[in-house]
């Protein structure tokens, strides 16, 4: 019974080329060059009623193939004698990784060539490859990694992350993507200037650090976004959260201008940490979807933004949070949280005016001003009964307007009624909400954000803000009176 049980002591017929196969071509999604990709099945079934033996499986380009084949637990281009029993399968797991350099069309192919006698079998491989340009931090002598200082730590050391300094003015242009590796910072007094169409990939643990006085300028355009995301291009990644790390606009950068981007795939979309001035944005942010934050898509302390055609959905905390006060203005703005991967503790917005710290053993609130946290014509939503905090303490201005939104707000435990911040009568600081309305997505599960004929923020918007931004972020112009939101409602298929 012991040797029986052993697979190579049974007797295999050879091939006669009436293999099946759980697909007919094996499509590899998109790869960097000399970036490997993921790992592929292909699975190869011998429907017989006796066990056969493959005399070759084996790659038509041979060794000098970019795919590598692993057949039963061995590695390889080329196997002889492949065996499967009667009614089992094989499987074949197929990886690669090309250089753009060495090949001649970015659509690279290759086939997995199953030989039995005269009669040939084959799946094909088909794999696009991209040329990108490749940002990292460098090594010195002793194979330490460049990093960049980003703060004190509660012993007063210098914390510190795999890193790199762009140190003049830079552009990134469309010509090929960018894949970075670690974190990419803008130096003091310098200016990052990402041109439309552009694709920004970064790797697991990184992200775009903006340093003090320095400024980010994304320049996208209607059909021509900016696209920034993780570098993993396989159809499985295209809405996994928490890829890579964030865009980190820090204290005292200044001036920055996001127009038509697409953040996919982060922990935090943006972070936005700048005092600057009351009458001065430090962030104007226009016609930008932000999707799939692990965390935030976008966290602003003690800063000043402003916002319009604004899309955020699906974060693993707050879709927008304005802490510890600052200046905040959106205008036709949808802002909705869909999460669905883990527990959410926050809200789609989350606004308050402090913030919290240990000294000797005592908890520690700090307040700062709240000068304005203004929302016209926006949508906040999501899969929770409270999609909207704000949670003030006393000792700092707390300045709020809400006109012309469509609000979740569903408190059936009457557990807010007594909160003077959740007076929705209260006309001085909300006009002509719209408290737990139909805002009929199309499909916001999966990022699809655009109202339907059954919305109920259908020409609900005030006219005021709407003068303010004309056309939806597809571009549309807006109807008098327009719909709530960031997009003009359509009719569903």
């Amino acid at each position: 019974m012991i040797f029986s049980s052993c697979r190579k002591d049974f007797s295999a017929d050879l091939s006669s080329g009436n293999l099946t196969f759980s697909k007919d071509t094996v499509y590899l999604d998109t790869v960097f060059t000399n970036i490997g990709s993921s790992t592929y099945n292909l699975k190869v079934y011998n429907k017989n009623n006796h066990a056969i033996s493959i005399p070759s499986v084996k790659l038509g380009k041979g060794e000098a193939s970019f795919y590598r084949l692993n057949v039963d637990g061995t590695p390889g281009k080329t196997f002889e004698n492949v065996e499967i029993s009667a009614k089992d399968s094989l499987y074949i797991f197929i990886e690669t990784t090309i250089d753009y350099s060495q090949v001649s069309n970015p659509i690279y192919t290759d086939e997995i060539i199953f030989e039995s006698g005269t009669n040939l079998q084959d799946v094909k491989l088909i794999t696009l490859v991209e040329d990108a340009h490749f940002l990292f931090p460098s090594k010195d002598v002793n194979g330490l990694i460049e990093t960049i200082n980003i703060g004190i730590d509660a012993t007063g050391n210098k914390t510190a992350i795999n890193g790199f300094y762009l140190n003049d003015n830079t552009t990134f242009t469309n010509e090929k993507p960018y894949v970075i590796y670690g974190y990419c910072a803008v130096s003091e007094n310098k200016t990052l200037t990402i041109e439309a169409g552009a694709k920004i990939h970064f790797h697991s643990n990184s992200g775009l650090i903006v340093d003090k006085n320095a400024t980010l300028t994304i320049e996208g355009e209607l059909n021509n976004e900016v696209l920034i995301e993780g570098d993993r291009l396989e159809n499985q990644y295209s809405n996994v959260p928490g890829q890579w790390g964030a865009i980190w606009l820090r204290a005292g950068s200044k001036n920055h201008n996001i127009n038509y981007a697409i953040i996919k795939n982060a922990s935090a979309g943006i972070i936005m940490d700048s005092i600057g001035s009351n009458s001065t944005p430090t962030l104007i942010i226009k016609n930008t979807q932000i999707y799939n934050s692990s965390n935030f898509g976008i966290l602003g302390r003690e800063t000043t933004i402003e916002g319009e055609n604004l899309v955020i959905n699906n974060s693993g905390q707050s879709s927008l949070a304005c802490i510890i006060g600052g200046t905040y203005n959106f205008t036709h703005s949808t802002f909705t949280n869909f999460w669905n991967h883990s527990f959410r503790q926050y809200p789609s917005v989350l606004i308050n005016n402090y913030f919290t710290y240990s000294e000797n053993n005592n908890q520690i609130i700090e307040t700062r001003d709240l000068r304005a946290a203004n929302f016209t014509n926006c949508i906040i939503d999501g899969g929770d009964n409270l999609e909207l905090v704000i949670d003030k303490v006393e000792g700092s201005q707390f300045n709020y307007s809400f006109k012309n939104n469509l609000i979740k707000f569903n408190d059936f435990n009457n557990s807010y009624i007594d909160i003077p911040e959740y007076n929705f009568e209260d006309e001085s600081h909300y006009s002509d909400n719209i408290l737990n309305g139909n805002a009929d997505f199309k499909s916001p599960y999966s990022n699809e954000l655009i109202i339907g004929e059954n919305s109920d923020a259908i020409k609900n918007a005030t006219i005021s803000g709407t003068l303010l931004v004309p056309n939806d972020i597809l571009g549309v112009l807006r109807s008098s009176p327009a719909d709530i939101g960031a997009y003009q409602h359509i009719l569903f298929n």
